[in-house]
């Protein structure tokens, strides 16, 4: 599984799939990630963990995305603007 960190907070995040799944099967296949990229309306998009997906607003904008990094790790909900 691929890592990366997460655009909005900044957290290691493991991305589902990828060539180095290819071959293998079973518990380990590498189908559970902790991270999707998020393509918004405006064409942009995100690699996001799925505390920070819970955090966006319906319709989304580059700004909320940004907010992301105030994100608490255990409620993830956005933080004072």
């Amino acid at each position: 599984m691929a890592r990366d960190s997460c655009d909005g907070c900044g957290r290691t995040v493991t991305v589902a799939g990828g060539i180095a799944n290819l071959w293998t099967f079973g518990e380990d296949d590498g189908s559970e990630g902790s991270a999707i990229t998020l393509e918004l309306e405006d064409g942009t998009d995100y690699l996001l963990c799925y505390p920070c997906i819970a955090a966006l607003p319906d319709d989304p904008t580059a700004a909320d995305v940004a907010r992301l990094e105030r994100v608490d790790e255990e409620t993830s909900r956005l933080g004072p603007a």
